[in-house]
């Protein structure tokens, strides 16, 4: 059965984005080097649909699934089990920003960028994501939001769900559900962004989402012109 689930990936990711030998330690190794797990096969999508193909296809074969994105945790909740009966599915190749939205002060980002990527980007539009965490040169957007992460700001800003308008996620029958809004206000059915926001996975993966802004900074703070001062101080929220 095994070889046969390797089989149905390659075929939907190609050969080289479904790893079975060699070191995987990059994959089966946490960060602290403390937990080691053996993956039945490190799977590498590079978008949306190849994430949905592959939960798809696990979820026909009967495998668990444990989803990754920058590997940096530190309890181990990204590290496959021992036994090599679980595909590890990897978020890294999901790293494009792909809208940044300057007038509604949002982005939209792939669940695999990196946060530093996302700070970038933001500040090269004259805004702020202010998500900021030791591992943010390692970590992804997809994982923060995954986690609730909090971060150095976190008493200011908020967690990663106070940073987030919406998501787009992969189910555990490999449906996707786009909830990518990019309105502050939105009364409409069940709140299921943040049913997701802080699930680590278990209810579905994250591939995408916008970020939105927190309020200006006090008055006080506004010494430069007024629209420059608000936009330079504005948070981009995220949309993963």
């Amino acid at each position: 059965m095994s070889a046969a689930l390797v089989q149905a990936l390659r075929d939907r990711l190609g050969a080289a984005q479904v790893l079975t030998e060699g070191d995987l330690s990059a994959w089966e190794l946490d960060w602290r080097r403390r937990w080691r797990g053996r993956a039945l096969a490190v799977a590498r999508p590079g978008s949306t649909a190849e994430v949905a193909a592959v939960v798809q296809a696990c979820a026909a074969f009967g495998v668990a699934i444990v989803p990754q994105g920058g590997n940096t945790g530190l309890v181990g909740g990204g590290v496959p089990s021992a036994d090599g009966s679980q595909v590890l599915l990897s978020l890294q190749r999901l790293n494009r920003v792909r809208r940044i939205d300057a007038a509604n002060l949002t982005m939209t980002v792939d669940a695999g960028c990196v946060l530093q990527t996302v700070q970038q980007a933001a500040a090269e539009h004259d805004l702020l994501f202010p998500l900021s965490l030791a591992a943010e040169g390692s970590c992804t957007i997809g994982g923060n939001l995954a986690t609730n992460a909090g971060g150095t700001q976190v008493l200011r800003w908020g967690n990663a769900r106070d940073l987030c308008l919406g998501l787009e996620v992969v189910t555990a029958q490999g449906d996707v559900w786009d909830g990518l809004s990019g309105l502050r206000k939105d009364n409409t059915g069940y709140d299921l962004r943040d049913l997701f926001i802080g699930s680590e996975g278990t209810l579905g993966i994250i591939s995408r989402s916008p970020p939105p802004a927190p309020p200006p900074w006090p008055p006080a703070r506004r010494w430069t012109t007024a629209s420059r001062c608000w936009r330079a101080r504005s948070p981009a929220w995220v949309r993963a």
